[in-house]
């Protein structure tokens, strides 16, 4: 069913929640207030989403494939197998969300608050997590388990406690930036158990006690990086 945001806004302002399944193709809904809504298996393809509050919504199976969604609140929502292909959540507020399955593959994160986000199973193969500008990409405490990482770029990214277990990180990059080296990748007490990590570039990045066992790191660079206490793959403990 096509619906118009005049429409939205009316029956949302009238109590209505559900609007399970609803397309919105290119739209636009900028700076509104619409949290504990249901878009579950919606139509979102290129629309603008900036600066909005969908948090604590369902937004799980909708198709967001180049949607803009800069400085947008989707804390605590549910985006469980959403497609967002090529979406920009740029700044957007992710702390606590639900990203199991979900397809973000060319996704920009970059300065995103995604603390405790859950992104198990999904694939992210060429995902954007960089820092941006004065904005620290914040992942402490996500969950990346058994996530396909290909190609994905955390550069200065913060990733306290990050769970990579299982995943597939190869040829992606958790290195610091040629032109800004002040700001490292921040990988500390992340576990990367099992994890796929061949040919990953970690130059410069903060690995202390960081748990690699089991872990593939064929051709995998650690130039300059910071492994004090962090366990190797064959169980070994890196002074």
């Amino acid at each position: 069913m096509t619906i118009e945001i005049s429409e939205i806004l009316d029956q949302y302002k009238h109590g209505v929640r559900d609007f399970q399944g609803i397309k919105f193709i290119e739209g636009e809904i900028l700076k509104e207030d619409l949290r504990e809504i249901d878009f579950s298996g919606a139509d979102f393809r290129q629309t603008r989403l900036g600066l909005s509050n969908f948090s604590h919504s369902n937004f799980s199976g909708a198709n967001l494939s180049e949607a803009i969604l800069w400085g947008t609140d989707l804390s605590h929502s549910n985006l469980s197998k959403t497609i967002l292909r090529d979406a920009d959540l740029s700044n957007a507020h992710l702390q606590g969300v639900n990203l199991h399955n979900a397809n973000i593959i060319k996704t920009m994160f970059c300065g995103a608050n995604l603390q405790k986000a859950d992104f198990s199973n999904v694939i992210a193969v060429d995902a954007d997590f960089r820092f941006s500008y004065d904005h620290r990409t914040d992942l402490t405490e996500a969950i990346f388990k058994d996530a396909l990482l290909c190609y994905a770029n955390f550069s200065q990214a913060l990733l306290y406690k990050a769970n990579f277990d299982g995943a597939k990180l190869c040829r992606s990059h958790l290195c610091r930036r040629i032109d800004n080296d002040e700001v490292l990748t921040d990988l500390t007490s992340a576990s990367f158990r099992n994890a796929d990590i061949s040919y990953a570039d970690f130059t410069g990045a903060i690995l202390i006690n960081a748990d690699l066992t089991g872990a593939d790191i064929t051709g995998t660079i650690f130039d300059d990086a910071i492994l004090h206490g962090a366990i190797m793959p064959d169980g070994s403990i890196h002074d």
